[in-house]
């Protein structure tokens, strides 16, 4: 039944240390019911029964998409997700079926909440900077006085946001706003709720064996035919999750230094420091093949770090080709 795909096109750019980055796709496979492309995954409904996600190598940062893809981004988002999905199905059950390559999932089709759970360690990224401005509720949350940007909060937070369409920004929104708008009922928050807790202690668990502090990161939650709600998206990547070298934390913070961390949030600064933040008006720096390579180097350094093994790349000579025969092969058989 799935023995070929019809013409497709795909968007390929190669840096000057010839590594090619896929930024999209335009795949038709058979029994293709729709295509989703978010910010960074391009999501394929195969006859209403099973989603393929394609972990491309885009960036975002303030809910943009950056012009030029980061070489093996799309490689580690996929794997580290992978492996913590496994590592976490014994609390919260998930949407994973198969890693047919190594940038691609697939998982049961699932009805997306419209929310994302952020829950927050620490008081880092967002959080700091609309601290630094004043404010002392977020998200409904109440903060005390007197913390220090990167300080431990005194328990995890949890801060959702609106899980925004196509184009659009992501926006803070309250527990009681999510529940009077009828977002998400009330019984079905709470189950949201539990597995966030669950999810963030277990990640904070892990980075800990791995010499890291997990600062703040996002889950996403869908519900399957059968009503099952389970994880679904990605989990403590580089993507969606802030992380400290646990070594030398309390120092720099007594010292009031920057933090060493491993996240995009590097990224964001540079960009802040560039002159955008993602406001209207506002125009994209110039991003250097240097500037790539780095952010590629910083990927891959999270991706070793995080999981405690050697990131082996993979073949990207003729990546789209491998794709797709990856995602056949898989169809063929299950």
């Amino acid at each position: 039944m799935y023995l070929c795909v019809k013409q497709a096109t795909f968007a390929l750019h190669t840096t000057h240390y010839n590594m090619d980055t896929i930024t999209t796709t335009q795949f038709n496979f058979p029994n293709q019911k729709s295509v989703y492309r978010g910010k960074v995954r391009e999501v394929y409904n195969i006859n209403d029964e099973v989603l393929i996600m394609i972990a491309t190598d885009r960036l975002s940062a303030f809910d943009v998409v950056l012009p030029k893809g980061i070489p093996f981004k799309g490689q580690i988002l996929n794997q580290i997700a992978t492996k913590f999905m496994q590592s976490t199905a014994d609390i919260v059950p998930n949407w994973l079926l198969a890693t047919p390559d190594p940038n691609v999932a697939v998982g049961h089709l699932c009805e997306p909440f419209k929310v994302e759970m952020v829950i927050r360690g620490y008081l880092s990224g967002h959080a700091a900077r609309e601290y630094a401005l004043g404010k002392r509720t977020l998200c409904g949350v109440q903060l005390p006085d007197g913390l220090k940007e990167n300080e431990k909060l005194p328990t995890p937070i949890i801060t959702p946001t609106t899980k925004a369409d196509h184009g659009d920004h992501d926006e803070d929104i309250s527990k009681e706003a999510i529940l009077s708008r009828g977002i998400v009922s009330e019984e079905e928050y709470l189950i949201l709720e539990k597995y966030t807790y669950a999810l963030f202690e277990r990640g904070s668990q892990i980075a800990n064996q791995k010499g890291l502090i997990l600062v703040d990161t996002k889950y996403e939650f869908g519900k399957t035919k059968s009503g099952t709600i389970v994880l679904i998206d990605e989990i403590h990547t580089p993507d969606s999750s802030r992380y400290f070298y646990k070594e030398g934390y309390t120092e720099r913070q007594e010292k009031g230094i920057e933090q060493k961390q491993l996240s995009k949030e590097f990224v964001r600064r540079w960009l802040i420091e560039n002159g955008f933040q993602g406001k209207e008006g506002q125009k994209i720096p110039d991003m250097s093949d240097d500037f790539i390579e780095t952010v590629s180097e910083r990927y891959i350094e999270l991706y070793e770090n995080i999981l405690g093994e050697k990131f082996e790349k993979a073949d990207n000579s003729d990546i789209l080709n491998r794709m797709e025969t990856n995602i056949l092969n898989y169809l063929m058989n299950k």
